[in-house]
């Protein structure tokens, strides 16, 4: 009977979806998220349950400083501008709830998220950020200027054509953008590597186990921690920037509260206090996800699992519930995460 399940399965495809997704641009854009999450969580001990926030204002930012044409259709102005966003957004969360209890941040950090992210939504912003309809079609509206066809095909030193062979072959545009997101993974992690490795790092980490030996050494607590504010959301807007690369527009559904969770839980499968934690945990949750989909589809196609039982439009609901047990598991038999440090895990974020 496994015998013949195994003969209906097409392991080739299952395998090669799974691999693809986990170095696509989409894991790319949740490792980017979930390094500037590890600065503020596994380095310095925050809780920010609002890092989607910060992912919302990098790709509303460029969007809608590109789309007005205010900064003379400008790609890199705008990028700055979306960064700049996300500065801002790193303030009004800092400076009202960085010196209080950690629950207290955690809370500001939803809360701001979803009011961001309500407002993008308003009928009153509807020419700025397209309110519920959100930017199809990032265009400089003064210019007639794609966004996406800047970025895919005018910066693309990549030949026009298909690369790579099997499951793994991507067109030119989906490769520069995969390369661009990957790129900045790699310089998002180089940078937390060599922070981590300076003053400003061991103070980071000394906030992070007893912040209040750390303030009886003369260190000013609080503008470490807003620093780290900054510094994470500013890694993290790149990441809402690099998806709005890949999709070519932008809305609010892209930035529900899920999202958020989604990188925690990358970032908790990884190892948190970990170069790469970030960059494992995304490819194991990708991977995971689209296996265990492709596989329950396989097998409610194929019979072995009745309609009565499973249907395939529940498939993706199934697909969480397995992620949150294999989470789960992981948390009881190895807290630290997949590459993480066991002594790492065990910090006080009081």
């Amino acid at each position: 009977m496994l015998m013949n399940l195994f003969a209906e399965i097409d392991v080739s495809k299952l395998f090669g979806l799974a691999l693809r997704t986990s170095i696509s641009v989409q894991a790319a854009t949740f490792a980017l998220a979930a390094v500037g999450l590890n600065l503020h969580y596994g380095y310095t001990g925050l809780l920010n349950f609002g890092v989607v926030a910060f992912m919302a204002a990098g790709a509303y930012g460029m969007a809608i400083f590109f789309t007005q044409g205010w900064l003379g259709g400008s790609i890199l102005l705008a990028i700055a501008s979306g960064v700049v966003f996300a500065v801002v957004i790193a303030l009004s969360i800092g400076l009202p709830s960085l010196r209080l209890r950690a629950d207290y941040l955690a809370l500001t950090t939803i809360a701001i998220a979803e009011v961001l992210r309500i407002s993008f939504r308003s009928q009153r912003l509807l020419d700025f950020t397209g309110g519920p309809f959100g930017l199809p079609s990032i265009e400089d509206r003064n210019a007639n200027v794609s966004f996406a066809d800047v970025i895919t095909v005018d910066w693309n030193p990549i030949k026009e054509g298909n690369y790579g062979a099997w499951f793994l072959e991507f067109d030119e545009k989906t490769l520069w953008v995969m390369i661009i997101g990957w790129s900045l993974v790699s310089l998002a992690s180089l940078l937390i590597w060599g922070l981590m490795r300076s003053p400003w790092g061991r103070v980071i980490k000394a906030i992070r186990e007893d912040e209040d030996a750390a303030r009886a050494l003369g260190k000013n607590v609080f503008s470490y921690k807003l620093q780290s504010l900054i510094i994470g959301g500013v890694i993290a807007s790149f990441a809402g920037i690099v998806r709005a690369f890949d999709m070519g527009f932008v809305e609010t559904q892209q930035f529900r509260p899920q999202t958020t969770f989604f990188i925690w839980t990358v970032l908790i499968l990884g190892g948190a206090a970990s170069i790469w934690g970030p960059i494992i945990g995304s490819m194991t949750f990708w991977f995971v996800i689209i296996f265990s989909e492709e596989l329950l589809r396989q097998m409610v196609d194929s019979g072995w699992i009745p309609d009565a039982i499973l249907q395939s439009n529940d498939i993706a609901s199934v697909r969480m519930i397995l992620m949150g047990i294999m989470l789960a598991t992981l948390m009881i038999w190895r807290p630290q995460g997949l590459v993480g440090k066991k002594e790492e895990a065990q910090i006080d974020i009081r």
